[in-house]
Order: C-alpha cells, then structure tokens, then sequence
C-alpha cells in the first residue's frame, strides 16, 4: 500500500467525520481524522496513511464562509494527491440554501477535482438510511420504523435545517444542483450498472445520484466510483457509505489502523456533554443512570458569567470525586433560537472544565456541538480506537498536551445510538 493517501475526506460536522472514520478503520485502512488542516509536523506523527481526513462545521455554515473553508481544505487535499475527496455530508443530507449548503460544497470543491463524474451516494444501510428512486427514507432511532425524511418525526422539524423534501434531486437543486441524473437501484440486480452509469454521463449532469437500497449494493457502487477514477481525481459526495463502497473494493494489501487498539483506557471519570435536542438523544438521558446529572440552563448561560462558573465547579466537585457527570442543555422548550450561539457557549464551558478536570473519556452529543465543543480544546488528531454503536465509535485522541492526548472521546450525532448507550458508554 503505497504511504501517500488516496482517499480524502471532508465530514461537514465532526459526528459525522468520525463515522468515516471508522468506516476505513474497521476495514483494515489507515486513517486519521485531522481537526484542520493538518501542518507538516503532525502529518510525519501521524505516519503512513491511506486515508486522510479532516473533521470541519460547514453543515452550520453560510455558503461564504462555507467557499473560504472548502477552498482551502480542496487546495490541500488536491496537492496531496489523493484519488477521491468525499464530502461527507450527513446520512439525512439535512441541509439548506442559507446554511451547510451542499450544493455551495460542491462549488467550493469541484474546481479541484476535474472529473466529469461527481457522485452522489443516497443511503446508508447500517444507519438505517435508504435512498430509491432518488427518494431518502430513514429510521427514527436505532432499528426504529423507517420513514420518507419528510414525514421523519425529527427531521422534518429539524430545529435549523427541517427536511422538506424527501427527493433528493429536488433537495438539492434548491442548493443549486439542478441537473441531477439518478441510476436506481434496479440497475444493480440486473447487472447493467455499468451501462445506466454511461447513459447518465452522457448528458453531462450536475452530478449523479446513485440509489442504495441494500449494503450489498455499495460493492458494486464501488466498483462504479473505482473505474471512473482513472478519468482523474473525483469528487463525491455523500454519508459514510462512499468510504464503505470504496472500502469494498480497496485495492492491494490492506493495512492496521494508525493507533493500535491495545493501547491503553486513561483511568478517570466518564464526561459527557448533551446540546442535541433530538427525541432520540433525550430518551438516552432520561434512561442512563450512571451519571450525575447536571442540567444547563441556556439562557443563564448566555447571559450570567457567574452562572457558567457555578456550573464549572459543580462539575469539578463531582468529577474530583471520581462520579461520572453528564451535562445536558435544557429542553426544546426552553431553549433559545440561536443553536449556534448555545453551542459555542456549551463549547466555552467544556474547554473551561477541561482545563482543570481529570477524565478518563469524554462523550459529546449532538453534531454542532461537537464539532464546536472538540475545538475548544487543544487536540489536533482522531484516531480509530474500537467499535461501539454505528455512526458513533470510539476514539482516540491526538494533541501535544500530555493532559489532553490519547483520551478516548465519543462523537454522537442526535439520531445514533440505542436507548442504553450512555451507561454503555461509561460501563466499556
């Protein structure tokens, strides 16, 4: 396997990097999910790698911070020479015109990557999404009933980007994608993929969206991506099943992850930090019973100094007693309209614990929130450390503070996971 990446990815939120992440891991790849772009000391202490990643927020973005951001992060994935860069975007493609854009992303990234062929990959089994006929359905919760993302009982509402439109090509040609050809997932059971691939580039489309009723239809979507890299390298666009697709059919001898799974778990307390409003996250808390619980009121919190102190040292009190504590924002109900500005003051008070705190793993739920709370803090890297529920594994984490690397930390979007998954969490 040669030491120079050939599979770039870019995830849009952090929860959603780590999944990728994962994805190349548990399948023997090396990859090392960077929080920036990477400089040239941290690139030689990761060591070889297959895949390179970096972990960014555009899904809250406007799309001119958006094109500022992506720019930089093609320019740089492009002089690394890889032979794909996968956008990932979140499994629901929960986004809009004004804010994590994807189709901004696209535009941001393309002049990069030449190649004729942008896919679009429209499902992810394991998460329990689907994508037929150009139409997404997803589960509500972990084995969940499956609904159309329009009629979904969380994504639907969603608080910032609510999915109005179950067709992703109308979806997206909302963002400025408004040639989207589709091959359907019948092309796959009568073996003529090949052939519909061609049709559909014929008409020179925006990009092409490909169906994923099944896993076992990701290996042949592989197969499609692999030969029509030798056209130069390719933008794709998609949740994690473009890794599990290319994964597939990666070639040559596949290698271990850059950090072993036997290094060691820090001793210490559990930390866990909760922004996600989502149904599914909420019922996790109400079911866990190894935490102390510390409840967060958001408008104290943005408004009373003094109040964000108290909560520090309440949590220190605990975490010095050696008591696993989650902190959790308040409710939809109560919650104020800015979500960014909550999220940046829930990641102020996490960077304010952690200066003083000794932890054994930290745990953050809620995509805007991680993505925000990990950059409050001085770690550079992620690195796969072990399975724990799919779309949210177990890392490792990379930093030039003693205090802050190899601690295992959890990314957990609002949909992932089961019922029992914090006390899991704090019981591994």
């Amino acid at each position: 396997m040669a030491s120079n990446p050939s599979y770039g990815w870019y995830g849009d939120d952090f929860t959603g990097a780590t999944d990728t992440l994962a994805s190349l891991a548990e399948r023997d790849i090396r990859a090392l999910l960077f929080l920036h772009i990477p400089t040239a000391e941290q690139l030689i202490a990761a060591g070889p790698l297959d895949a390179i990643g970096i972990a960014g927020a555009t899904r809250a973005m406007a799309p001119e911070p958006m094109a500022t951001e992506l720019d930089a992060a093609g320019r740089f994935f492009a002089e690394a020479g890889v032979g794909i860069l996968h956008y990932k975007c979140c499994s629901t493609f929960d986004s809009a015109p004004h804010v994590g854009s994807i189709g901004a992303a696209v535009r941001a990234l393309r002049p990069h990557f030449a190649n004729p062929f942008l896919p679009i990959i429209g499902g992810q089994p394991n998460l329990g999404r689907y994508c037929l006929f150009g139409t997404l359905f997803a589960a509500a919760g972990s084995g969940g009933p499956v609904h159309r993302i329009d009629r979904h009982p969380t994504m639907s509402v969603h608080p910032v980007t609510p999915m109005a439109e179950a067709d992703l090509r109308r979806h997206l040609a909302a963002q400025g994608l408004e040639r989207i050809a589709l091959v359907d997932y019948r092309s796959y059971e009568a073996t003529d993929a090949e052939a519909k691939l061609a049709t559909a580039l014929a008409s020179a489309p925006d990009a092409i969206l490909l169906d994923v009723a099944r896993s076992d239809d990701l290996a042949i979507i592989g197969r499609l991506l692999r030969r029509q890299m030798d056209n130069g390298p390719m933008l794709a666009i998609g949740p994690s099943s473009v890794a599990q697709a290319l994964a597939a059919s990666w070639p040559g001898q596949r290698r271990g992850q850059v950090v072993s799974d036997a290094s060691s778990r820090r001793t210490g307390p559990v930390l866990a930090l909760v922004g996600s409003l989502s149904p599914v996250t909420r019922a996790q808390v109400e079911a866990s019973t190894a935490y102390e619980r510390i409840g967060i009121d958001t408008a104290s919190l943005l408004s009373e100094p003094a109040y964000s102190l108290a909560l520090e040292q309440e949590a220190h009190a605990s975490l010095s007693a050696r008591r696993h504590v989650m902190l959790v924002t308040n409710r939809p109900s109560q919650a104020p309209g800015n979500m960014e500005t909550v999220a940046l003051a829930t990641a102020r008070l996490l960077g304010s614990i952690m200066t003083k705190a000794t932890i054994g793993r930290l745990v953050v739920a809620g995509g805007d929130t991680s993505s925000l709370a990990v950059k409050s803090l001085d770690i550079w890297g992620l690195s796969y450390r072990a399975a724990l529920v799919p779309g949210a594994p177990l890392c490792r984490t990379h930093s030039d503070d003693p205090r802050l690397d190899g601690l295992d930390i959890v990314l957990k979007g609002g949909q992932m996971g089961p019922v029992g998954f914090f006390d899991a969490v704090a019981a591994s």
